[in-house]
């Protein structure tokens, strides 16, 4: 009678395992179709080549070596060993193995495999309770998912072992471990060894089906949404904003005031998300002790989505309820003391990881009652983020981070009006005069008087130019960045550049406001701003704001735009090739380069700049730990640069605190907001007489002229 009793267990047990594990995945599918409904990516081509190499090749993954490897080990290792699984099923089954050509090879790399798998289980487990790496999150939850790997694994190699020693197989070195533990039930009964045998396959099988039922409410759910969510990921330019419909009169209110306003895809990202914090690790605004933090910021969304899809659906997502089910909702809840932020450390994640985890706490609030900003997101840290995305150039499973921040910061300022005073000032002073400092429209270009001996023709003055030079409000009001404009108005005189700017025409590029959420704004600038382009015949312009460049060349385009945009360090690389410009006089300095987020980052500007202080006689360019694609924010994006720092270090003291660890004589950028933040972080440090700030431009026309 055992057979068919074992069989119709079996089909029993695993059939109720599946079924419940289909229902936790079924309710949250619910749920995330309770979002806004999201467009489907088309090009499959590129997209086929980025999801192989982020899944298969774990191209973000490996962006940190040590984790990166042991993630790969699990993931292919985790892939061969369900051939073994179904192989010892089969074989509980049936009496005997599936039949595999080379069955001897197919178990020597399932032992191997077994064996790597449980190193890097082991391995993990010390980096997070040992090693104690800041951005893993310690507890017992972390620690379900190690002690699940651990026992499958051991309840592997054990029932192969019971099996050898039913067989009465000696040692093989086609299975070394399994034909080793067999040693250990030598002498005994067989009738023994039988019942251990089926006692571990039956371990092994429940193992591995709770851990099928577990993954699905877990942040391991990314197992299942994770490639998905690398499939789907935004395919227009990392610096386009997603536009809204601002003349649609069904829409009751713009951004997003509740969590099932965001879209399916966005809703995805949140049961996507592992928890691994990297985003949390490489973030300004967490690096500096403020409240923000990218992981804690999607998982309180994923919560807050789990606990009112609940409510909207009438769906449990806990499968079995009275295991895994909670009552009441979670809140943030600043707590009244948490770690200060280390008086002597550069960067520190330590003190906003333990605000996050003593604020996200379970209270008797009804969730009908619990607001999406306010209770889940406090305002605070919706004003704390830089918008740099090195969030999202870190995280592996393709979260996107930055279009979430500017959807809440839209529902607050087209909605509630509630913005930080400086913001607001900005955004009036834009608005009222078209610049952020509310100086006088006629001033912006006075910065011309200042520059008498240099050639600036306008476009009315030389309606047949090639390039329009856009110089943008840092370029013109500002008294630093205009030795920038001057510079560079030189250079291209130098290169007989056929240019002309605006003059007092041009307006303010409108990336401010669309970082600050003021949607409106920002559109009736864009449109202005192509009217003008259009009005002089505008097909090739040229920036030395990243800022004004990324919302030029990624959102402009949209509203029809037909321009080609450069940055001012592309235009100048080019020239130096093509030996219009030759850097003759030697620029003795030690330069670092301070990367900008939304030249790099944004547009991939990586080599450009870098190519041209190369080129300079005389320069040695050093490099910072946080470079190129990890380099670090200046602390300015986002609008940030019109709004005080009130929580922990400042952002830029930071910066040029990692600057100085190279010891530059010379720290470079190439955008007036780091160019401010950096010379700014060097006076509040006391070093502004050791080491000197300036723009690539600068440092190439004083090689050049």
């Amino acid at each position: 009678m055992w057979a068919p009793i074992h069989f119709f267990s079996f089909l029993v047990v695993t059939g109720i395992a599946l079924y419940l594990a289909f229902k936790a995945v079924h309710v949250r599918y619910t749920y995330i179709r309770l979002g806004k409904p999201a467009s489907i990516p088309r090009n499959t081509k590129e997209r086929l080549k980025a999801f192989s190499a982020e899944v298969f090749g774990q191209k973000k993954l490996l962006k940190d070596r040590k984790s990166g490897w042991m993630h790969v080990i699990v993931f292919y290792g985790f892939i061969i060993l369900q051939f073994g699984a179904v192989d010892l099923i089969y074989k509980g089954l049936s009496g005997k193995p599936l039949p595999i050509p080379g069955y001897d090879m197919f178990s020597l790399m399932q032992e191997i495999t077994v064996l790597l798998v449980l190193l890097a289980a082991g391995y993990a487990g010390y980096r997070r309770y040992i090693e104690k790496v800041k951005r893993l999150k310690k507890g017992w939850k972390p620690s379900i998912v190690l002690l699940f790997i651990f026992s499958l694994m051991l309840s592997i190699l054990f029932t192969l072992a019971l099996e050898r020693a039913v067989l009465q197989h000696g040692f093989s070195w086609y299975a070394p471990v399994s034909s080793s533990i067999s040693l250990l039930f030598e002498g005994g009964s067989p009738q023994t060894a039988y019942v251990l045998y089926y006692t571990f396959w039956w371990i092994h099988l429940v193992i591995l089906l709770s851990f099928a039922i577990y993954v699905p409410q877990s942040k391991h759910f990314h197992i299942i949404t994770a490639p998905l969510n690398i499939w789907l990921k935004k395919s227009e330019p990392a610096g386009k904003l997603k536009t809204l419909d601002l003349e649609d009169e069904n829409a009751e209110s713009f951004g997003v005031s509740s969590i099932e306003e965001f879209t399916q895809k966005q809703m995805l990202d949140f049961y996507a998300c592992v928890e691994c914090g990297r985003c949390t690790n490489v973030c300004p605004a967490s690096n500096t002790g403020k409240s923000l933090s990218p992981m804690h910021m999607i998982v309180k969304l994923r919560d807050h989505l789990t606990e009112k899809g609940q409510l909207l659906t009438s769906k449990s997502p806990w499968v079995p309820s009275f295991v895994f089910g909670t009552e009441g909702s979670h809140s943030f809840q600043p707590p009244d003391h948490s770690e200060s932020f280390p008086e002597h450390a550069v960067t520190n994640i330590a003190p906003t990881m333990q605000r996050q985890k003593l604020g996200w706490t379970m209270t008797d609030k009804k969730i009908e009652d619990v607001q999406l900003i306010g209770d889940v997101m406090s305002e605070e840290e919706v004003w704390e983020c830089t918008t740099c995305r090195n969030c999202e150039d870190q995280c592996p499973v393709g979260n996107e981070h930055v279009d979430k921040i500017i959807d809440l910061r839209r529902q607050l300022v087209l909605m509630q009006g509630s913005i930080p005073s400086g913001g607001q000032r900005a955004l009036q002073n834009i608005e009222r005069q078209g610049n952020p400092w509310g100086f006088s429209k006629k001033d912006r270009f006075q910065w011309k008087e200042e520059a008498e001996d240099v050639h600036v023709p306008t476009v009315k003055e030389n309606p047949g130019f090639e390039v329009l030079y856009f110089v943008g409000s840092m370029g013109s009001y500002d008294n630093r960045n205009n030795k920038v404009t001057r510079s560079l108005v030189q250079l291209l005189n130098k290169a007989n550049v056929n240019f002309a700017v605006l003059g007092e025409e041009e307006k303010n590029s409108g990336d401010t406001a669309r970082r600050l959420g003021n949607e409106f704004l920002f559109q009736e600038l864009c449109k202005e701003n192509i009217e003008i382009f259009k009005k002089y015949n505008v097909k090739k312009i040229v920036t030395a704001c990243p800022h004004t460049y990324n919302t030029l060349k990624n959102e402009y385009p949209e509203f029809g735009l037909e321009a080609d945009v450069y940055h001012h360090t592309e235009l100048l690389e080019q020239l130096v090739k093509e030996e219009k410009l030759v850097p003759v006089r030697e620029v003795q300095e030690r330069i670092t380069y301070h990367d900008s987020c939304y030249l790099g980052r944004y547009n991939q500007v990586y080599e450009q700049p870098r190519n041209i202080l190369r080129a300079i006689p005389g320069v040695e360019l050093v490099e910072m730990e946080r470079t190129r694609e990890n380099g670090m924010c200046c602390g300015a994006g986002g609008g940030m640069m019109w709004m005080e720092e009130t929580a922990g270090k400042r952002v830029n003291v930071a910066r040029v605190e990692q600057a100085m660890a190279v010891s530059p004589t010379l720290i470079s950028s190439a955008c007036p907001y780091c160019l401010t933040m950096m010379s700014d972080g060097a006076k509040l440090k006391n070093v502004d007489e050791q080491v000197k700030t300036k723009d690539i431009a600068e440092i190439l026309a004083a090689a050049v002229l």
